[in-house]
């Protein structure tokens, strides 16, 4: 687990742009079992979160169309909530960051590490703005 005081930035690049943070499993089956449209941001502390996806999760969150929800867990710090995160993220391998957009509790879309890893954030902000166009 990481300190506190060590994750508070990154956490806010994206909570200060209208993410809300989830904490417990049970903030995450709320959300995700809820009617409508859900984003998930799995944050981390990696370089290529912070160059890459968490600038292109807040691009996208500029789009016209957008979910239902903005949210957000943390690898390594809410670790029940992306635990449960990564259950409604099945099939796929556990991967942070990683991003998954949800309809009615169904996942629809998923970006995984390897998706955002040496890709420029302006072309992840693309494949998301793609997904709220068609799942929003």
């Amino acid at each position: 687990m990481y300190p506190p005081e060590l994750v508070a930035p990154m956490k806010e690049d994206l909570t200060s742009k209208g993410y809300k943070e989830l904490i417990t499993a049970a903030d995450v089956d709320e959300v995700l079992n809820a009617s409508g449209t859900s984003f998930v941001v799995m944050n981390s502390v990696c370089g290529c979160a912070a160059a890459n996806a968490r600038p292109a999760a807040i691009m996208a969150s500029t789009n016209d169309k957008l979910p239902n929800n903005l949210v957000t867990v943390f690898a390594g710090v809410d670790v029940d909530a992306v635990n449960q995160v990564r259950k409604y993220c099945l099939p796929y391998p556990p991967s942070s960051p990683s991003m998954a957009l949800f309809k009615d509790g169904k996942l629809v879309h998923f970006i995984e590490r390897h998706h955002i890893e040496g890709k420029p954030a302006d072309m992840i902000a693309e494949n998301i703005v793609a997904a709220f166009n068609e799942f929003c």
